[in-house]
């Protein structure tokens, strides 16, 4: 008995072994429980009848096969799960219990029932393979360790749009997704591959359930070019009548959808606000991403048959009156993997019963178990739908891309899952000259200073800078001439310095971006600071010293008073101290910073796929308004308080302070334009053409007039001379004089003609008429006489340019104060001698001679009163000539 078993066990080892020459009759079966919803309308979603020829023809092709496979024959025991969670399950234990217990289960078409079954099959020691389900939930090997779907899942595309996405370089997409289960699940796996994967920014994540018209308002309100979408196609007709209304295709836009080639379902719509004809004009251009339902290489798979014969096949097959099922492809070679699978197990199992040290050797359900998880995990072999094998349970599968060009989807690329190419078939159309762009790229422009404004102003300020150093080396090489030496000229270097520091500030003043770098603008920020605010200083600081001695001389008309100090340069170090420590605590404590100002979005008016973001560079810092309030404070009140001295000097006539009334009239003039220059460089903040060009302005400005109204005057009496001077000292004091002797006669008359008697108007001119004739006939003889007075003048200013010009200023001002009044103090009868020795005895030579002595020592000053303090009138003009 021995004998016939190892003859039996040899005979059969030997017939494993060789190459049989014909096929065995004998076929084993393998059962399998294949669980689908059996009933359902013919044509419509009745997947089971679709994929019954596919799954018929495999059944065929396996029983031509050669052994081992030759050798075993499937036993399908189909089972309807109606879709329905207890009547599966029910199916499900009866099948198990009642019937021939299953090596494997095939199918599965509803999530819920796959998903309950699947969950349990670890218990029962069973494997499940679907060809139908593509929920991403059940590729989750933690939750179902036992389930595989030769079918690819809905994630398995994203993988691919993510590539897609990459090679046009999308970098900012939005998302559209129906509010289901099966779609919110691709949704949230497509955000982790863009989020992590791919460093692929989401802008936006909507979703509907009825009406997606709003979702679509929002992602074109978000600005979001490229959309990609989750939804069931019975959706489609309205999502795309969504678009066309808010305008959202064209070359702006690119709508990736899931796959709606099958059929033309947009013409069998009943929409009220859209025509065919709108939703393929939205439709046009637009991608689809899905798995390759039928490999299109021409290569025999693992049944001898490339894909193409094999659609021919089930064509034929296929009932006329049942559309096409798109996963007929995957059952064919779900079933070719089972076979595969049971096959190597069932032969792996016999090799182990025969070579066991044990007689009764048996294989446990569990071992039986591991073992087909673990030749699932080593499928490999191209079948109809491409390459198969199984990456954690999870089918790597091919993903096409098609186009909608001209009304009908072509095909354009394909994925390769296993080795993660991109191959295009066929060119992609976009409506534009290239690629959709991702976003309204907003192009940065920067309000920078115009350089002809820039080159203007600054050739204005190097003229102004000129100036001032040409007025500088003036004032030094004139420094002990009477005209400058009595005006302080160490203080009119000070306005000179000043004014040069302000013209330099307006160099830096229009630099940004566009010609220095953001650390040179920074340093830029400080400097024009300090050169502005130091050269403020020094010009209005010396101003107010020189305007409030003025003030201390002129404040009572008391002719006995004490020599006035000075106090300029104290008051001006107190000015420069206050000005520096501001500067300092501000430089250490609160640094001025370059920070940017950005404006509204400007779209472009052309409507390209780019907007314009004007933005603007400011030196600032972070308690800005303290520290303007603080140097606005002190400078307004500096530039107030010359304004307020200045006033009350008004109608001080100064021979000692020859630049007095330029002063003034500086001081008038800066006060009001510096306002206007702060107020409307804050009303103009956003220009900064405008706002350079007038604070330029008002530095330009403020600066020139203050120099030429201080330099001007003494520039006019250095080129005059003594000589000119002399003479017009003359005809000024001659012209007072007989102004007072002339005073009781216009009064008498302005008597009368109170009265009514007398209509009287004082007439100087008529006055001196009768003194021409004499005057000129006494012309050549005083001539002689007046140069040599003008030598003697020369020698008495050499003279006093010895003494302290402060105390010198003080001893000219009571003279000239004393004098007058004395004349004042003339009696009424010395007058009236005076009027009856007639009015040739008052202009005789010696009456001349006389007069000019006493007034010898205050010749040197009187051209000031005739500048700034007597009217011209037809006098001075027959004088002159």
């Amino acid at each position: 008995m021995e004998y016939w078993w190892k003859l039996l066990n040899f005979i059969t080892f030997w017939a494993l072994t060789q190459e049989p020459s014909c096929y065995c009759l004998v076929r084993h079966q393998l059962p399998v429980l294949w669980i689908m919803p059996v009933n359902g309308e013919p044509g419509k979603d009745n997947i089971t009848a679709e994929v019954l020829p596919a799954v018929q023809l495999a059944l065929q092709h396996l029983s031509e096969q050669p052994p081992p496979l030759g050798n075993y024959e499937l036993q399908l025991h189909l089972t309807d799960s109606e879709c329905n969670n207890a009547k599966a399950l029910k199916a499900f234990f009866d099948a198990t219990f009642y019937g021939p217990k299953p090596l494997m289960i095939f199918g599965g078409v509803c999530p819920s029932v796959t998903s309950l079954i699947a969950q349990s099959l670890e218990a029962w020691n069973l494997a499940q393979l679907s060809f139908a389900v593509t929920a991403p939930s059940l590729a989750n090997k933690r939750r179902f360790p036992n389930f595989f779907h030769v079918v690819p899942s809905d994630s398995a595309v994203n993988l691919a749009l993510v590539r897609f996405l990459r090679h046009y370089g999308w970098n900012r997409v939005g998302t559209l997704t129906q509010n289901e289960q099966k779609f919110t699940e691709v949704q949230r796996d497509l955000s982790r591959h863009l989020l992590e994967v791919a460093d692929i920014q989401l802008v936006a994540a909507e979703s509907f359930s009825v009406d997606p018209c709003k979702s679509i308002q929002q992602l074109k309100e978000s600005d979001v070019r490229i959309v990609i979408t989750h939804f069931d196609v019975s959706m489609a007709a309205e999502v795309l009548c969504c678009v066309y209304n808010f305008s959202m295709y064209g070359q702006k836009y690119q709508w990736i959808l899931p796959d709606w080639t099958q059929g033309n379902w947009w013409t069998i719509t009943s929409l009220k606000n859209c025509t065919d004809t709108n939703i393929q004009t939205a439709l046009e251009g637009s991608i689809s991403a899905d798995f390759e339902t039928l490999s299109s290489s021409h290569i025999r798979g693992i049944s001898g048959r490339t894909p193409q014969e094999y659609e021919m096949d089930y064509n034929k097959q296929q009932l006329k009156r049942l559309g096409a099922s798109k996963f007929h492809g995957f059952a064919y070679d779900g079933t070719w993997v089972i076979a595969k699978v049971l096959t190597r197990v069932m032969e792996t199992v016999r090799y182990r019963e025969r070579y066991s040290i044990y007689r009764n050797f048996t294989v446990t359900d569990q071992e039986m178990s591991q073992m087909i998880l673990e030749a699932i995990d080593k499928i490999n072999f191209f079948g109809v739908t491409g390459q198969v094998m199984f990456q954690r349970g999870e089918r790597v599968a091919n993903v096409q891309f098609a186009q909608f060009q001209d009304g009908k989807a072509v095909k354009i690329g394909k994925y390769k899952a296993i080795t993660g190419e991109l191959e295009f078939i066929s060119p992609v159309q976009f409506h534009g000259a290239g690629p959709t762009k991702d976003r309204t790229y907003v192009y940065h422009q920067r309000k920078h200073i115009s350089i002809f404004l820039y080159s203007i102003i600054t050739s204005i300020s190097i003229l102004g800078v000129l100036t001032a150093c040409c007025l500088l080396f003036f004032n030094v090489k004139n420094r002990n001439h009477w005209s400058l030496s009595m005006s302080s000229p160490v203080l009119t270097t000070v306005i000179i310095i000043g004014s040069v520091f302000s013209y330099f500030c307006i160099f830096f003043l229009g630099l940004d971006g566009s010609y220095i770098s953001d650390g040179a603008f920074e340093a830029s920020c400080s400097v024009q600071l300090w050169l502005l605010s130091i050269g403020y200083t020094a010009a209005f600081g010396t101003m107010f010293a020189k305007t409030l001695r003025i003030h201390a001389i002129f404040k009572n008309n008391r002719i006995e008073k004490r020599i006035t100090k000075d106090y300029g340069l104290t008051l001006l170090v107190m000015f420069f101290l206050l000005d520096m420590s501001l500067l300092i605590c501000m430089q250490i404590l609160d640094p001025l910073r370059r920070t940017v100002k950005e404006y509204h979005i400007q779209p472009d008016p052309h409507e390209q796929d780019f907007s314009i973001q004007p933005f603007s560079e400011h030196c600032e810092n972070a308690y800005m308004g303290f520290w303007m309030a603080a140097f606005y404070g002190y400078k307004g009140i500096l530039l107030l308080s010359i304004c307020f001295l200045a006033w009350t000097t008004r109608h001080a006539k100064v021979p000692a302070v020859s630049d007095s009334r330029g002063i003034r009239i500086s001081a008038f003039m800066s006060g009001p334009v510096i306002l206007i220059g702060i107020c409307a460089s804050m009303l103009f903040q956003d220009q900064p053409n405008v706002k350079f060009c007038i604070v330029a302005l008002v530095i330009i400005t403020c600066c020139s007039s203050t120099l030429c109204l201080v330099f001007v005057p003494k520039i006019i009496i250095i080129r005059m001379g003594p000589a000119s001077l002399s003479r017009r000292f003359h005809l000024t004091q001659w012209r007072s004089e007989i102004e007072q002797d002339n005073e009781p006669h216009c009064k008498e008359k302005e008597a009368m003609k109170n009265s009514g008697t007398v209509d009287c108007i004082p007439d100087i001119k008529q006055n001196i008429s009768s003194t021409i004739d004499i005057l000129l006939s006494d012309n050549l003889q005083f001539q002689q006489h007046m140069n040599k007075l003008d030598s003697e003048l020369e020698y008495l200013t050499r003279r006093l340019n010895v003494l302290s010009p402060h105390h010198l200023e003080d001893l000219i001002i009571r003279s000239s104060v004393h004098n007058a009044g004395k004349n004042k103090c003339l009696t009424v009868s010395e007058r009236s001698n005076c009027n009856r020795n007639g009015l040739e005895d008052i202009n005789s030579p010696e009456h001349i001679q006389r007069r000019l002595s006493l007034q010898l020592p205050i010749l040197h000053h009187a051209y000031l009163p005739y500048i700034g303090g007597v009217n011209s009138s037809p006098l001075d003009s027959s004088f002159d000539i």
